[in-house]
């Protein structure tokens, strides 16, 4: 249950306050694609995009999972946990010292 109420947090803070959003043009031009290649990646899956009436429209989190293949919230996880290598390193070498 936590593992979901979790995820939902994340997915709100990601959501809500990364409000950027983009079209399917402004992707193409941002990735430096064309038009209807982004449309296929849209159609494959490989860009997250919502259909709103006839248009389609993309969270800027999406083109981010889609160049480094991570969602960003496991992306900042990672980062954070990078940082943590040098005190974790010194606990460990603290045990090690007491046996």
């Amino acid at each position: 249950m936590f593992a979901i109420d979790n995820f939902c947090y994340v997915w709100y803070k990601i959501v809500m306050f990364n409000q950027k959003i983009y079209t399917p043009e402004q992707v193409a031009e941002i990735l430096q694609l064309s038009k209807n290649t982004v449309y296929q990646l849209i159609n494959r899956g490989e860009i997250v995009a919502k259909k709103i009436g006839k248009v389609y429209r993309i969270p800027a989190v999406s083109l981010f999972f889609t160049l480094t293949g991570l969602d960003y919230d496991l992306y900042q996880a990672e980062q954070k946990d990078l940082k943590e290598i040098p005190r974790i390193q010194r606990e460990i070498s603290k045990v090690r010292l007491s046996l």
